[in-house]
């Protein structure tokens, strides 16, 4: 899709965005943002993954706690950097619960494997409750940091976090699965 021009932004109408939680799998993004390109592997320094319900709720997406960052001194986050559209901007925040007030979005420094150091709007959960996530949720995660090269200490960190053994349906899921087989089915 190419833009007329008259709405470019200095940047080319890009933003760099971090991801560290379901996002980690390109198929689960590329469901809400289209325009996602990947840019880098890269690590959050002094902050720590945790899993939680917003206002004690649980996610009726996912059916438990969603990921979040804290500021947590000596700690590290990795993720990935996508380049993305502004003009997928607001579906992202939709997806992220900004207008419920689930996240907020923030502005992070990521390292890259190359050295270089990447401004990026990532997101926090505000107000949240720690709980653990579905087994769903959990392997998204497990899946997008494997399918990203993540290193391999913090895959094993992922693969051993606890859930709450939820196996009810999980719709989103279906989706990201029938995206993931599309794909094969393409490139086969």
């Amino acid at each position: 899709m190419e833009s007329s021009g008259g709405t470019k932004t200095g940047d080319g109408g890009c933003f760099l965005y971090y991801a560290y939680g379901s996002n980690l799998l390109r198929e689960r993004l590329l469901l809400s943002s289209p325009s996602a390109a990947l840019c880098a592997v890269a690590r959050l320094q002094d902050f720590k993954l945790e899993f939680g319900h917003h206002q004690g709720r649980t996610s009726s997406v996912w059916h438990g706690g969603t990921a979040t960052i804290v500021q947590s001194p000596g700690d590290e986050v990795w993720g990935i950097v996508w380049k993305m559209n502004t003009s997928n901007l607001s579906s992202l925040d939709k997806q992220e619960g900004v207008e419920g007030g689930i996240y907020v979005p923030i502005e992070v420094n990521v390292h890259t494997d190359a050295g270089k150091v990447l401004t990026c709007r990532s997101y926090q959960m505000k107000d949240y409750i720690c709980g653990p996530p579905s087994p769903q949720y959990k392997k998204v995660i497990c899946m997008g940091a494997k399918q990203n090269g993540l290193p391999a200490d913090y895959q094993k960190k992922l693969e051993a976090i606890e859930t709450n053994n939820y196996a009810g349906p999980v719709p989103i899921m279906e989706e990201i699965e029938a995206a993931i087989k599309a794909k094969k089915i393409k490139s086969a």
